[in-house]
């Protein structure tokens, strides 16, 4: 893994990445030379330009979810990438070269020539992506634990859609910690620094969660360190590969002193004017959608079209979110609030098919431009459940550190859920988006959001 703008990328994904924005950056250079027109092409124009499209095109992709593994046996999910990657990258291909300072010496044969090999690529690489995820730079790790930690970290690290290391194996961490990994892959009793340098470790990952009394090898650890082998904690694992920050293994003394949690005047200006704009685009291209959901709303049930509630947001302050009504106009008459569910008879069946496509969020576009809300952020939740919620979840309340969004990080990473086991699921998912947020994270949630709702990955 590798932290990009605050943000883990997996290290297989990235060479992916690289490799397909090298071989587009080629392929188009090779199209110029024998489809340019027959003077010499003017190379400090073509060689920017081309690089600069390779790399638009491959990013794009990137945030569209085209390099995330899928298994084997998914070949829906797979075809629906593949088919959302092309169905906007030829579009938006075709823009680019309008764009680019090389148009008007690029001949229509070029440009069609470079979209086919676009389009040749990123079926390449859906193809490509079904298989199990490798990497040229296969990191050896050792974990340290035996117990249910351990075992859970071996797990994540075997998943088909994130297995891109080499466990070398489990070593003791003393105490009284149960087995509950393979005894087969348990080292035998050495020290730390041994084992290391003897099996050619990169990187420990440390899954012991009690650390007094000698229970770890605290000086080796330090060694280990100081010869350039990266040290892991459980905090800082589940947050690079799972993308949380996990309650069982977070303490208040991590939030205070880690990094991120940054909430600077820099920051939030810039993220104001990012859903400034890009709510108003929005709200221009979704104004059709509106307006045909308005319609059906009314035939099937009537007025009103809107329906008003209120939710917690930013600093725990009340706001009022817009929606579409998607429910049934007497949900809930006995004025008792309930959680919403996946299969909910209360909802109607315009209700069912905007809320699948999310639809029936787009008036929460208004409320980014009134401030209430962020495009991107915790989804707001209605005040009696963040009672109960706050109650019964350590830390529930730092995710209204930062405004509600429309969208957010738990919402494209976790299923539909209704419950308190759920909330505390997308908890972790939100308090990782607190500490990391960025406008980068912010542009990768919008396309997945996107990406969710099209392939039908996700649910509402």
């Amino acid at each position: 893994m590798l932290k990009v703008f605050s943000h883990y990328l997996p290290s297989h994904t990235l060479q992916q990445v690289l490799f397909d924005a090298l071989l587009l950056f080629l392929v188009v250079l090779v199209a110029v030379v024998f489809l340019a027109s027959p003077s010499v092409p003017d190379w400090a124009v073509f060689v920017p330009s081309a690089l600069t499209f390779a790399l638009l095109m491959v990013g794009l992709n990137t945030a569209m979810g085209l390099y995330r593994p899928v298994l084997r046996r998914c070949h829906r999910q797979a075809f629906a990438r593949v088919a959302l990657s092309l169905l906007v990258s030829i579009p938006v291909a075709y823009g680019i070269f309008g764009l680019l300072p090389w148009a008007e010496m690029a001949p229509h044969s070029l440009q069609l020539s470079v979209v086919l090999l676009l389009s040749s690529l990123l079926l390449m690489r859906g193809l490509v992506n079904q298989r199990q995820a490798s990497s040229l730079f296969s990191p050896r790790v050792l974990i340290i634990g035996t117990g249910h930690d351990a075992a859970q970290v071996y797990r994540d690290l075997t998943r088909p859609l994130q297995r891109s290391v080499e466990i070398v194996g489990f070593l003791r961490g003393g105490g009284d910690e149960k087995l509950e990994v393979d005894a087969r892959q348990v080292l035998p009793a050495q020290g730390l620094l041994d084992a290391v340098q003897a099996m050619k470790v990169n990187e420990v990952i440390v899954a012991v969660r009690e650390r007094r009394g000698g229970v770890l090898p605290i000086r080796e650890l330090l060694d280990c360190k100081l010869a350039g082998v990266r040290i892991v904690d459980l905090s800082s694992f589940f947050e690079r590969v799972q993308g949380q920050v996990r309650l069982d293994s977070l303490r208040a003394s991590w939030l205070i002193y880690g990094d991120g949690f940054r909430q600077g005047l820099a920051r939030t200006f810039v993220k104001r004017v990012f859903d400034i704009v890009v709510a108003l685009l929005l709200l221009v291209l979704t104004l059709p959608i509106m307006l045909v959901t308005m319609f059906l709303i009314v035939i099937e049930d009537g007025a009103p079209v809107f329906y008003r509630q209120e939710r917690v947001g930013l600093g725990g302050r009340v706001i009022r979110v817009i929606k579409f009504r998607s429910m049934r106009r007497d949900a809930e008459k006995d004025g008792k609030p309930r959680w919403a569910t996946s299969n909910d008879d209360r909802v109607t069946r315009v209700g069912r098919v905007i809320r699948k496509l999310r639809i029936d969020e787009l008036p929460q576009l208004f409320n980014v431009l009134l401030g209430d809300m962020s495009l991107v952020g915790p989804r707001p939740e209605r005040p009696f459940f963040v009672d109960q919620l706050a109650r019964e979840i350590p830390f529930y309340n730092v995710r209204h550190c930062v405004k509600p969004g429309v969208t957010g990080w738990a919402q494209v990473r976790y299923q539909y859920g209704a419950s308190v086991d759920d909330a505390m699921e997308k908890l972790q998912y939100d308090l990782y988006y607190v500490k990391n947020h960025t406008l980068i994270l912010d542009t990768l949630v919008l396309f997945e959001t996107v990406r969710v709702v099209l392939t039908g990955e996700g649910a509402h």
